[in-house]
């Protein structure tokens, strides 16, 4: 969208903020995984680093083993954790109108440096932090080719089913949260205090809804792996990053990409402490300027398209530009959403400029400088051993062979028939490095070849 649309700039600034989001989608999602296990058990708390980079490690050695997709697998944790969630929501709903639904109790407060006042500004970063819960919708759009036919028809439909459980679970547990008074933590999380309020301390059902959350992060954790060196490998390609990086590894996974993902990512664990709070405004800037960026190319696309003919068809560099009766209302839907997106993502990078949110301020410009440059030498490179002018010369010229000789054996013997058949000169050369072996090489080559 962004390449067709605004060209070969702003789709770096694109595959930027993606690559960079796959990184921090693996440290968000391994350390909010932690962070469930560590609330059920608090013991844990000191180690969450460790068993984050553990997690880590353990995702990195099974994705370079390979790991084959498989819809029926990856789908039974979906189904736990929609299932585990779906039920707390309702009995505390429940709880909740019978009256017997208590309140969240001795859990620390997160720290807090400055109390504000009820802007507009305060509820617009409110309204912005909510949004983060929209992150993750793009993999729909980036996986179409895994869909069956007709692809867009099925994508569209997962995309509205998804939208639809998503609403419900977030306005679910956010009401609940609210209801029980849930209280933001370093120490525990939402998910757990609601699961500990509605089925009580200790109950197997708190575990549940625990170990399903865990586990539906860590699946998340697991799409940047695949995703990650696919895109690089893609960009590599284009020649905007090292050739390395589409090299496929003995199991043909990009061994390069799953590896520098797992580094960078194990990193930003380790600066950020594995604090989620720290960690979801730099992962939300990334988001929210792809899908600003996105939503803007539609914008335009839609302009394209509502100048074409009824049955025309213009050749993209990507995708096709075809006729659309409605695109007027596709560009003004689309318009809502880039200038919704953009405001998101400007309050992101204002209001958590100093939490952390200039790394990635920063970050994505210098990449796509560095892009721009990789691509600038591999030109440099092809120039230098481009061929626009010397003409291949077919005459024939006087060669020598040189038959290199560690042993005189039965495949010495080969390379000089072979040498001779040339018709050309050949001489036979043995490197003198000890003597003794020197002196039994020579007396055997002239007793079994006897000239060259």
């Amino acid at each position: 969208v962004a390449r067709d649309n605004f060209g070969e700039l702003m789709a770096q600034i694109a595959g930027a903020a993606l690559l960079t989001d796959y990184i921090l989608t693996v440290a968000v999602s391994i350390s909010s995984g932690v962070a469930q296990i560590t609330s059920a058990f608090p013991d844990l708390l000191p180690y969450r680093v460790d068993i984050a980079l553990a997690v880590i490690a353990l995702m990195t050695l099974v994705n370079l083993r390979g790991v084959k997709e498989s819809g029926a697998i990856f789908s039974i944790p979906t189904y736990f954790f929609l299932g585990t969630m779906i039920l707390t929501i309702v009995v505390g709903l429940i709880r909740h109108f019978t009256g017997t639904l208590p309140l969240v109790e001795g859990v620390e407060h997160m720290q807090e440096s400055v109390i504000q006042p009820l802007t507009l500004f305060l509820i617009l970063r409110a309204f912005s932090s909510g949004c983060t819960a929209l992150t993750g919708i793009e993999a729909i759009s980036n996986g179409i080719q895994a869909f069956k036919e007709p692809k867009s028809r099925n994508a569209a439909t997962t995309l509205v089913w998804m939208s639809t459980i998503l609403i419900t679970l977030f306005l679910g547990i956010t009401f609940l949260g609210v209801q029980i008074h849930a209280i933001p933590s370093e120490v525990e999380t939402v998910i757990s205090q609601m699961g500990r309020v509605v089925y009580g301390e200790g109950s197997i059902f708190y575990y549940l809804i625990i170990a399903g959350t865990a586990l539906i992060l860590l699946m998340a954790a697991n799409t940047s792996f695949a995703d990650f060196p696919r895109l690089a490998a893609l960009a590599a390609g284009d020649g905007f990053l090292p050739r390395q990086l589409t090299y496929r590894g003995g199991r043909l996974v990009f061994s390069w990409g799953i590896g520098g993902l797992a580094l960078l990512a194990s990193l930003l664990v380790v600066i950020s402490d594995a604090s989620v709070n720290f960690l979801i405004p730099l992962y939300a800037v990334g988001v929210f300027l792809s899908f600003t960026i996105s939503q803007a190319g539609m914008v335009v696309r839609s302009r394209k398209i509502g100048k074409l003919k009824p049955g025309e068809v213009i050749k993209g560099m990507e995708t096709d530009l075809v006729f659309d009766p409605h695109w007027r209302t596709h560009q003004i839907i689309s318009a809502i959403g880039a200038f919704f997106t953009f405001i998101v993502m400007i309050i992101f990078a204002v209001t958590k400029f100093r939490d952390g949110a200039w790394f990635v301020v920063v970050l994505i410009p210098a990449l796509v400088f560095l892009f721009f440059r990789i691509k600038h030498h591999y030109r440099q490179v092809a120039s230098a051993l481009s061929l626009p002018r010397t003409k291949v010369d077919t005459h024939r010229r006087p060669v020598q062979t040189l038959i290199l000789v560690d042993d005189v054996h039965a495949e010495t013997a080969r390379m000089v028939n072979f040498a001779k058949s040339l018709g050309a000169p050949w001489k036979a050369i043995h490197i003198g490095v000890n003597p003794d072996k020197t002196t039994k090489v020579i007396e055997k080559w002239n007793e079994r070849i006897g000239e060259g």
